[in-house]
């Protein structure tokens, strides 16, 4: 049965779950005036395709748990910018190259933060290309 959470109910419990696997440079944007599509959009940073996809995949369970509806997943097969669909609440997991290129917070009002890759954006396409990377 879904619970109904205030969206600070939410982004607090996405947030937890985020910091529980070690995420990076998780941002908070309030994005109500911006948009009606949803009113709070989190983005986070993984070191490595598990970690991205371990970091979502945390975040829809513990969102779940306590009662959001979760609307969709996309993008947990390659897990290079995994994307939570909680309706008011979107979270975005990426690789740091991949959020450094988007630069998605600055898109919607955010501080971009300063990457320092580990991993060039060759690497990146190259695991975009070979799963096995």
């Amino acid at each position: 049965m879904t619970q109904h959470l205030t969206i600070e109910q939410m982004r607090d419990i996405a947030v937890a779950a985020l910091e529980d696997i070690k995420g990076e440079d998780i941002l908070v944007l309030d994005t109500t005036k911006l948009t009606a599509m949803f009113e709070c959009m989190i983005v986070a940073s993984g070191s490595s395709n598990r970690q991205v996809k371990a970091l979502a995949n945390s975040a829809r369970e513990k969102l779940k748990e306590a009662g959001a509806e979760i609307l969709g997943m996309e993008g947990d097969v390659s897990g290079e910018w995994v994307l939570v669909d909680v309706g008011p609440l979107i979270v975005h997991v990426m690789l740091p190259a991949v959020r450094d290129y988007y630069n998605i917070e600055q898109l919607w009002g955010g501080q971009k933060p300063t990457f320092n890759p580990t991993r060039p954006w060759e690497a990146a396409i190259q695991a975009h290309d070979d799963p096995q990377v």
